[in-house]
């Protein structure tokens, strides 16, 4: 084992597991022979100084991009229930939109929830729920000053809540009531008498809105089931309240907002995320990009510990060079910006050398001529 850990640094990590795991298989002298040619095999495909990798990865990402279609998929039997797809979805991630089209969720369960069981009702628990959807009626009673709310008894069975859970939640929501339960309904009365019949219908539709029972920001529920498992897909976000739930499994549960990824699990999460959104966008799309080239983009996008979006806010402003800023758009504000505190551009990069026209530091005009000429 002491020969195997020769090669920790000299190899990633994934492959050094995997070399670490032949152990049992091969003589110590064979995986010696082995870890060497993997290590002049990773050598090999290292990128060379003064290759252009960012340009190679716009080229690799747009040209597959002008190809993509300009569609929306749809969840069947769900209404409102769409993912944002193609081409749009690509720009949605990459300028680092903070509210994107279709937010969702992709929420995994623990065993036995994941085999199907009491999946319908763990559904409903996660969906936001307000006082409208479990009501069957409303009614005013204007001489008693107060207002009727029926309940629909299935609905309340459905996530396992009765009319007492109602009036509980309407108290908070209703200070100005005095709210009670009478069979399967709740009544607010009014506490003071000298408010106008006007306020009464104003606070009925209020009072629909008054959230029961779910996630706040979880608007559809839908259960699926994926291979042998089954999860639940969510319209809407909030990955924070949904991994404290005991019956979630918080390892594999995510969803396409790269925002309330960084907001919960931090930058890292978010970078992979970027990874993970494109290369889905790109396969469904049916074609082919190297991973690599999305691994460097994410990496510009996150370096900073921020997303920032590649638009003129986001990573162009952030770019030590006047030129290359002023070359994106609005060049005539960060030529004046630069003038006014006196900022040197060292012309280190391809656009500002293409803007003056001069060889560009890459490929073969990145290294210098020294000549020593003999007299």
């Amino acid at each position: 084992m002491a020969g195997i850990n020769d090669y920790k640094d000299k190899l990633p990590p994934a492959l050094f597991e995997t070399l670490r795991e032949l152990t049992k298989d091969f003589a110590a002298g064979k995986l010696k022979a082995i870890a060497d040619a993997i290590v002049e095999e990773l050598a090999d495909v290292q990128v060379e100084p003064g290759e252009s990798v960012g340009i190679v990865s716009a080229e690799s990402i747009g040209e597959p991009g002008t190809q993509m279609t300009l569609n929306t998929f749809h969840f069947a039997g769900v209404a409102e229930m769409n993912v944002t797809m193609g081409l749009p979805r690509i720009i949605e991630i990459l300028d680092g939109r903070a509210n994107i089209k279709t937010p969702m969720m992709e929420v995994y369960l623990t065993s036995p929830y994941n085999k199907g069981k009491d999946i319908k009702r763990l559904a409903n628990l996660l969906k936001e729920t307000s006082v409208n959807d479990f009501a069957s009626g409303f009614s005013i009673d204007i001489a008693e000053r107060k207002i009727t709310i029926d309940l629909d008894k299935e609905q309340l069975d459905a996530v396992g809540i009765n009319a007492a859970t109602v009036t509980t939640s309407m108290k908070k929501a209703a200070k100005a009531y005095t709210p009670s339960t009478v069979g399967n309904s709740v009544v607010l009365k009014r506490k003071d008498k000298d408010e106008s019949i006007n306020a009464l219908y104003v606070d009925k539709e209020k009072f629909k809105k008054v959230i029961i029972s779910g996630i706040k920001g979880i608007t559809q529920v839908l259960p699926v089931k994926r291979d042998e498992e089954y999860l639940i897909v969510t319209a809407g976000v909030n990955l924070k309240d949904i991994m404290a739930l005991e019956f979630v499994d918080e390892n594999r549960t995510t969803c396409n907002d790269i925002f309330e990824i960084v907001k919960v699990l931090g930058i890292e999460a978010a970078r992979q995320a970027i990874i993970n959104e494109v290369y889905k966008v790109i396969e469904n799309q049916g074609l082919n990009v190297d991973i690599r080239h999305i691994m460097l983009v994410a990496d510009t996008m996150c370096n900073v510990g921020l997303v920032k979006g590649i638009t003129r806010y986001g990573v162009v402003s952030e770019k030590a060079s006047v030129l290359a800023r002023a070359s994106f758009e609005t060049p005539i504000k960060h030529i004046i910006n630069a003038a006014l505190i006196g900022e040197v551009d060292q012309l280190d990069s391809v656009v500002e050398n293409v803007m003056i026209n001069q060889p560009t530091p890459v490929g073969t005009g990145l290294p210098g001529l020294v000549m020593k000429v003999n007299k």
